[in-house]
């Protein structure tokens, strides 16, 4: 079995093919003159360009929030997880604004000006089979997000337009996953995904702050990796495309939405990596339900930023930790800002049996 096989390669003298990715990463013997990562740092703005040159028809997503959390995948996103139940753990702050020349609807409200911020902790009880399906190792997951978030601007129209700020405690939706994992080749790995917005979470269409987005949505797509453990080298790309049911509040719909997740990193020493992330987010096809005032626009988001990442060893256990910001640049009828995810993996299986992942 190729993901046997691979395990068996990464983890050397260890002999367990039950690791974790984090412990694969950790594994790694590091050469710091690679030169893979210097060709994917070089291919990256190539990238981000064909995405930028994609055509133009779409108008924005329904107050400038989308399912995707563009930069939520980063290194290792094709890796799977060790067999069992983990538990990733992910803050994640973002703030931003938007020019009063590109208004947005929230629900009922029309702004100018919108100015928001999000704090939230991504909770995500994952279960990994120790058996494969189609080749691939399965591996299921459901998110929630406690979160505090804040949002003003100018609402209403010219001279009946008043400042407004509000802010809001609460719970977001669900989020279910299922994803399959392959390896191929040894140091390439690939994962395909299936994910889902439940809309229970805290939503209200007369308020500017909301921590559920109000509508069902479904996300199909893949990711690849390239982990070479001679010299410590890692690659990432996450690729996806998001449907969107109506909100029933404001008979609004989204239109189809596609976001590329990137992440390049080089492994220091067996436990320390640093390395570079970028995502570009850009709506394909046209919203429904859309004032008129707002016209033809595009929905589209770039951003890029540092990672660092240390593995840490508790009774034997990896515990993965990583942290990287992006910095939004070319956003238009979206908010522009910063955006900031910091991880911690705990794998629970290996924790509570005594046993080393």
């Amino acid at each position: 079995m190729d993901g046997e096989r691979k395990a068996a390669e990464l983890v050397g003298s260890r002999g367990s093919r039950r690791n974790s990715r984090r412990t694969l990463w950790s594994t790694t013997h590091v050469g710091l003159g690679s030169p893979v990562v210097a060709r994917v740092l070089r291919c990256a703005p190539l990238i981000l360009g064909a995405f930028a040159s994609l055509p133009q028809r779409a108008v924005a997503d329904e107050g400038g929030v989308s399912f995707w959390d563009p930069g939520q995948n980063g290194s290792f996103a094709a890796i799977a997880p060790s067999p069992g139940w983990s538990l990733p753990l992910v803050f994640y702050n973002y703030g931003g604004s938007v020019a009063a020349s590109q208004p947005l609807t929230r629900g009922h409200l029309l702004t100018a000006g919108l100015n928001g911020s999000f704090d939230g902790l991504f909770i995500v009880p994952t279960y990994t089979l120790g058996s494969t399906i189609l080749g691939a190792v399965p591996s299921f997951s459901m998110a929630f997000i406690p979160a505090y978030t804040a949002a003003s601007a100018n609402v209403g129209l010219g001279a009946l337009s008043a400042n407004r700020t509000d802010s809001l405690w609460g719970g977001s939706d669900l989020y279910p996953t299922a994803q399959l994992f392959w390896n191929k080749g040894g140091v390439n790995n690939f994962m395909a995904y299936l994910a889902g917005d439940i809309p229970v979470g805290s939503y209200n269409p007369d308020r500017l702050a909301n921590i559920g987005i109000g509508h069902g949505a479904i996300d199909v797509g893949g990711a690849y990796t390239y982990l070479n453990t001679k010299t410590g080298t890692e690659f990432s790309a996450t690729l996806g495309f998001t449907g969107n049911f109506e909100n029933p509040s404001t008979n609004y719909t989204n239109g189809l939405d596609s976001h590329l997740d990137l992440a390049a990193a080089q492994f220091l020493n067996q436990q320390l990596f640093v390395g570079a992330v970028a995502y570009v987010y850009q709506q394909l096809t046209p919203d429904h339900g859309q004032r008129a005032i707002l016209g033809s626009n595009e929905s589209r988001t770039r951003g890029i930023g540092p990672q660092i990442g240390y593995n840490f060893n508790v009774n034997g256990t990896q515990v993965y930790t990583n942290l990287r910001a992006y910095w939004e640049f070319d956003s238009y009828r979206r908010l522009q800002g910063h955006a900031i995810y910091a991880t911690v993996n705990i794998p629970l299986s290996g924790l509570f049996s005594g046993k080393p992942h």
